[in-house]
């Protein structure tokens, strides 16, 4: 269904394209960048060797169709900026195979003892989908962001 590949430079525009908003943004990667998102910032986040991003390609039809990551704590491998960049594949069970494609190279290339992520408890579709590949809300651990004057709950989900 999806293959991952390294993301690269030459790929940053395509994903800059799919980020059209402040709120797609927050959504994608949380407030680590601002609005607009630039190709600078995606170079100063990739600099940091803890951090593996990949582009997601449609294997059928071999286009790039979005975007993800895993970037490494002490004991923790974390899930994070997934984002199905063309509308028309979404709702489509392209995510879920996008994290079954992470704990697969998780499980194959890198050794941490954890595996979680997080999502704003407003993402329904999202929860769900994790929930399928055995996710579950880690009750103990959850923030808030302070968003164009909202407060947006961050869940952190946890798999065993």
């Amino acid at each position: 269904m999806i293959r991952l590949v390294k993301f690269e430079k030459e790929m940053h525009e395509q994903l800059i394209s799919w980020v059209e908003s402040e709120e797609d943004l927050m959504l994608f990667a949380g407030p680590k960048f601002t609005f607009p998102l630039t190709s600078e910032q995606l170079n100063a986040s990739l600099a940091n060797e803890q951090r593996f991003a990949f582009q997601v390609i449609d294997s059928d039809t071999n286009l790039p169709i979005g975007h993800c990551e895993i970037y490494l704590t002490d004991e923790t491998a974390v899930l994070g900026s997934i984002l199905i960049g063309h509308k028309s594949y979404r709702d489509k069970g392209f995510g879920k195979a996008i994290i079954i494609a992470l704990l697969e190279y998780i499980k194959l290339n890198i050794d941490r003892p954890k595996i979680e992520l997080n999502v704003f408890d407003f993402n329904h579709n999202a929860i769900k989908c994790y929930e399928k590949v055995g996710f579950r809300i880690n009750q103990d651990k959850k923030s808030e962001i302070s968003f164009k004057n909202k407060i947006w709950i961050l869940l952190n989900m946890r798999i065993e």
